[in-house]
């Protein structure tokens, strides 16, 4: 699997451009990526983004990073020796329409696939099948188990804040590994035990 995490400048992919991505190679933890850049021309800046992943609008259009185009293709060049480009994270769908937005906008081939694993539905599963009930938002009927949640079920502490591209895809490979294996899959996490087991 490729884990993967995206900072970016809002939600709206045709709007917003990315900011950072944060990868790592499932079957080789060691293989990371880690790159910034600057929002491409035009690119809105959503009132909270910023918040959220750490970044100043200085830090954001900084021409002397790398372009959005030229993160994206640094990336892509990046996943071609890997053996398992399937993706995964929380919610990863965002991050996979996100960059492929950023491909279509630097004339990129796009060849990552279009089917995701989701560490949101791993744990819903696993909860299920350990006779749990997930949580709800009792407002809007719909599931609340963000990726803090996800960590804590894992007996992981919370995301640190602000978020970070490299720390959320650490964070999303290691809930997968616990959820789908039973087993510890990074020393950035080894201190914290498996609660289930």
């Amino acid at each position: 699997m490729l884990i993967l995490d995206i900072e970016a400048s809002g939600t709206n992919y045709e709007k917003h451009s990315i900011v950072s991505i944060g990868a790592l190679d499932f079957n080789q933890p060691d293989n990371r990526f880690y790159e910034e850049c600057h929002i491409w021309d035009g690119a809105h800046i959503m009132d909270g983004a910023l918040e959220v992943n750490g970044f100043t609008e200085e830090q954001i259009t900084d021409s002397s990073k790398l372009s959005e185009a030229e993160l994206v293709e640094k990336f892509l060049q990046w996943t071609e020796q890997l053996q398992d480009r399937t993706l995964c994270g929380q919610n990863v769908s965002f991050d996979r329409d996100m960059l492929r937005a950023g491909a279509e906008r630097a004339g990129l081939n796009w060849t990552l696939a279009y089917r995701t694993l989701d560490t949101h539905t791993m744990c819903w599963m696993h909860m299920i099948k350990s006779g749990l009930r997930p949580p709800l938002s009792e407002e809007h009927k719909h599931s609340t188990l963000n990726l803090d949640g996800v960590l804590n079920y894992c007996g992981i502490p919370s995301e640190p804040d602000p978020h970070n591209a490299l720390t959320g895809a650490l964070c999303h490979a290691e809930v997968a590994s616990r959820l789908l294996n039973d087993v510890q899959l990074l020393p950035e996490f080894k201190q914290y035990p498996i609660p289930w087991l």
